[in-house]
């Protein structure tokens, strides 16, 4: 039997199963509990969030016959009638995909609407789903109007998109709208540890939040970067191998960098940007992580309650706490902001390294001077104007 990779073997089979979007899953649980069902959905958000799941549970939801054939429109599909089968094998002769990046054109758009004059054969609603809305030209747009406004009783459509700002306002308006959010780390994180317990595969806790950042919200992205973890590390996921395959930065190097930064020594952040070089470390990805890092400490900077919540699964709590004590709150501020647009100069200059060096020496250089300093030099300047 040919493998499935874990993207599509944990796809959501029904609302309950959906991770990290409850204000959809309960908005259309109850408009299919109380049938107040909508002619037109729009989905819309960043990629590997669900738009598609959700388009072929709602189906189900419209369609289920029920384990006993007796069934009717719920919010709860049995995943065992015919048409539950049928819609997740992809062969229910009344749910339509259509994939507009391919299929943009007015002929595609009308050889789909001339489906719909026809009854459903199998099921209770014929489901036209159109995936990445936003790519249909101006006249296909134009030729669905009419029928997205009004369509036969049995008939709903199910709209899809990444750039909802490409979608005419004559269609949002026709529909109802639902943005699918991007997923907070953590949530991906505990989905991750679930379905690698099912998969019966070890894993280390920070290699699951090296993957579940590196997603950046997106479910799909984390599995599919799993399935190459497992791969990459001969069926076990350990932080070292992980961060060898994501090119991220050892959290050790950040935090030496930023302890040298508060000590004014620059020296050690010379010497550790050179081993970056030397193991071949991400530039980018060293300062992404280390406005990860100053971001939590800017909190425990501000909210000084928050250091006994710290995350007691991080090795490196306590280094973060202990830096945000010794770095004053206006250098955190400012090496944050440093980083954060120090990341559009690295394809500026000619070595990513050396601008890794200027954004991280800028500090130093705008460092306010310490009052020991500042005397010797005031008492100078009072004496020359003498």
């Amino acid at each position: 039997m040919s493998y499935v990779v874990l993207a599509r073997k944990y796809r959501p089979r029904n609302f309950t199963e959906m991770v990290g979007q409850e204000h959809v899953v309960r908005a259309l649980s109850n408009a299919l509990t109380t049938q107040r069902l909508h002619h037109a959905y729009l989905f819309t958000g960043t990629r590997g969030v669900g738009k598609t799941t959700v388009s072929r549970i709602l189906a189900k939801s419209l369609n289920c016959l029920g384990a006993d054939g007796q069934g009717g429109i719920t919010a709860e599909p049995c995943g065992v009638c015919q048409a539950c089968t049928d819609i997740d094998a992809g062969r229910f002769v009344d749910y339509t995909e259509l994939d507009a990046a391919s299929n943009r054109g007015v002929d595609e758009v009308q050889a789909l609407l001339e489906q719909a004059v026809y009854k459903p054969v199998q099921g209770r609603f014929k489901v036209f789903m159109i995936d990445e809305v936003h790519m249909l030209t101006g006249h296909a747009f134009n030729a669905m109007l009419k029928t997205l406004e009004e369509p036969p009783e049995y008939l709903k459509f199910v709209l899809a998109t990444t750039d909802p700002q490409k979608v005419p306002v004559t269609v949002l308006s026709r529909c109802l709208q639902f943005n699918l959010r991007p997923m907070a780390p953590e949530t991906v994180l505990e989905h991750l540890r679930q379905v690698l317990q099912s998969e019966s595969v070890p894993a280390e806790a920070q290699a699951l939040r090296l993957i579940s950042r590196a997603a950046r919200g997106s479910m799909r992205d984390a599995l599919s970067l799993t399935d190459q973890a497992i791969a990459f590390g001969g069926g076990q996921l350990q932080e070292a191998t992980v961060r060898q395959m994501l090119g991220a930065v050892d959290r050790s190097h950040v935090l030496r960098l930023i302890d040298a930064l508060a000590r004014g020594d620059g020296a050690t952040v010379v010497n550790t940007i050179e081993t970056l070089r030397v193991d071949g470390l991400n530039a980018a990805s060293t300062l992404e992580e280390m406005t990860g890092v100053l971001q939590r400490m800017a909190v425990l900077q501000a909210v000084p309650e928050r250091a006994g919540s710290q995350d007691l699964d991080d090795p490196d709590a306590a280094e973060i706490v202990r830096l945000a004590n010794d770095l004053p709150a206006d250098e955190t501020q400012l090496l944050y902001s440093l980083c954060l647009h120090g990341r559009g100069e690295l394809g500026l200059a000619p070595d990513e390294y050396a601008a890794l060096t200027m954004v991280l020496l800028r500090l130093l250089a705008f460092k306010p001077a310490s009052a020991e300093t500042r005397a010797p030099a005031e008492k100078k300047n009072t004496e020359n104007r003498g």
